[in-house]
């Protein structure tokens, strides 16, 4: 197991490989647990040098490290029900690309995803949930609506669609991260799980091609 830092930062190409070789290895039960030893969690103590950040929904389903078949200190991870920006999230995601120098952002979204089918059911009843939650329902809709405009109506293409929409919302919120795509120090990639088959399917990105 490598339980060494990067000597070279990675580009945001080679950060996509690296996680897209995982995944497949996940997907095939090959996986290696990279990372995940005794001598790695002595390395980290006095720093990190994770080489993605990964955005993704809460669910249990959608374990970030697992499925990209990664270990301690190699991805940054932030999570809200339905990959929903929030200021907290925002913030971790600039302080991801601006102070620890990450070059790939990875917005990941995934098959059944509870909180799309509740902004769907939302949008078609007119009522909306109780509590905070409906403000993440709130926050999904507008990607409900883009969905039908394309002609979607199920709830994984709904999906997509969602994780298109943050993919562009967050460089339309962010002055820093669109800053750094432009500058070619990081890279967006807009990503949906299939929970079936365990693929990471690339739907968006950009500044990686």
């Amino acid at each position: 197991m490598d339980s060494e830092h990067s000597q070279t930062p990675l580009t945001p190409q080679e950060a996509w490989k690296k996680l897209t070789e995982g995944n497949s290895r996940f997907i095939q039960g090959a996986t290696e647990h990279p990372n995940q030893d005794g001598a790695r969690r002595q390395s980290l103590v006095t720093g990190q040098e994770p080489f993605a950040v990964i955005f993704g929904c809460s669910d249990s389903r959608l374990a970030a490290e697992i499925i990209f078949d990664v270990g301690l200190g190699d991805v940054f991870v932030v999570r809200t029900a339905g990959h929903v920006l929030d200021t907290a999230a925002l913030g971790s995601l600039e302080f991801a690309v601006d102070i620890l120098n990450i070059p790939l952002i990875v917005i990941l979204g995934h098959d059944s995803c509870g909180a799309v089918t509740s902004a769907i059911k939302a949008k078609e009843s007119g009522n909306m949930p109780k509590g905070f939650v409906r403000d993440l329902v709130e926050h999904i809709i507008p990607s409900v609506f883009a969905a039908e405009r394309a002609n979607v109506t199920d709830v994984n293409g709904t999906v997509v669609e969602h994780v298109k929409q943050t993919t562009a919302r967050l460089v339309d919120l962010s002055s820093i991260i669109e800053t750094a795509i432009a500058e070619g120090r990081t890279a967006v990639a807009g990503v949906a799980y299939k929970l079936a088959e365990g693929e990471a399917q690339l739907v968006s990105n950009m500044g990686l091609e």
